[in-house]
């Protein structure tokens, strides 16, 4: 077959529309037919020498089962399937957009690492909220390290040493990577109960309030005290007018007078009572350093 006619041929194959399910798409891909390697070849040099996106979507299509076939086997991480392939389509085509045919494999040789690490990269972003592995050795023991344990007990310590020992890691990053993979997401914020018999695990539940400290308490009611106090003895040293301005302008529960109010009151003018007002607010403030 010429490749104008395996072009034609894969541009017939349209996975556009909606498919209802996963099934669905499966049921489609597999009925793609798989390329020969001559055929391959011809449509890998078409794509490399004159950037033909027809060639590469035939390269592409004829692939999607083997996407397929990789990404069922990170079904245990609890993450859809139906985004595993999705992920792992893009490594697809970035591997085909990379693919040299005079390299002497076949296409899916090569795309198969490309293939994996988009979906390894989508699993460590999805798996947890909070990444569990960072840097490219913490990644590949998380792989490893879920691969290699046979149950979901810990690693005993010969276990440990034996996982250290075939990846090439200290038995300390085993043990670490263990203690994230066993860990779970839990809200910072304490959820809704729906009754009183619930309890709530959330971390801030259990974060010390602002004055939860004893010392701080007492220390706070005995300066809270002493500054009544000395305040109270205060105002007694003032004469019954200016105690009297003072009560109504900041101490009252009501609304506060204002000076015309006060003015009204004493027969005098607004401006006499605000200089009472300083005069008596500059007597308490000597007074309450002097007890101080």
């Amino acid at each position: 077959m010429t490749t104008n006619a395996l072009v034609a041929r894969y541009s017939d194959l349209a996975l556009t529309g909606p498919l209802g399910s996963f099934d669905a798409y499966l049921d489609r891909v597999t009925r793609i037919p798989v390329l020969a390697r001559e055929d391959e070849q011809a449509l890998a040099r078409r794509l490399r020498d004159h950037g033909d996106v027809a060639a590469a979507r035939a390269l592409v299509l004829s692939h999607l089962r083997f996407v397929v076939h990789i990404a069922r086997g990170y079904a245990g991480y609890g993450l859809p399937i139906g985004d595993l392939v999705q992920e792992g389509n893009i490594g697809l085509m970035k591997a085909v957009k990379r693919f040299d045919p005079d390299m002497g494999v076949r296409l899916v040789s090569f795309a198969v690492y490309w293939i994996r690490a988009e979906i390894h990269e989508y699993v460590l972003r999805n798996w947890r909220l909070v990444k569990v592995a960072t840097t490219k050795a913490q990644r590949k023991l998380f792989f490893n390290l879920r691969r290699m344990k046979k149950g979901l007990g810990w690693l005993s310590a010969d276990e440990t040493a034996a996982v250290a020992k075939d990846l090439g890691v200290t038995t300390s990053e085993v043990t670490e990577m263990e203690q994230r993979l066993a860990a779970r997401d839990l809200s910072f914020d304490p959820v809704s109960l729906e009754s009183e018999d619930d309890e709530s695990y959330s971390p801030a539940t259990y974060l010390p309030a602002a004055d939860a400290d004893p010392a701080i308490q007492a220390e706070n009611e005995e300066w809270e005290s002493d500054s009544h106090t000395r305040l109270t003895q205060a105002l007694e040293g003032l004469d019954p007018r200016s105690r009297d301005i003072l009560s109504s302008r900041w101490m009252g529960n009501d609304a506060k007078a204002t000076l015309h109010d006060l003015a009204e009151k004493y027969g005098v003018s607004a401006e006499r009572i605000r200089q009472l007002e300083a005069n008596a607010i500059k007597k308490l403030r000597g007074v309450m350093v002097e007890t101080a």
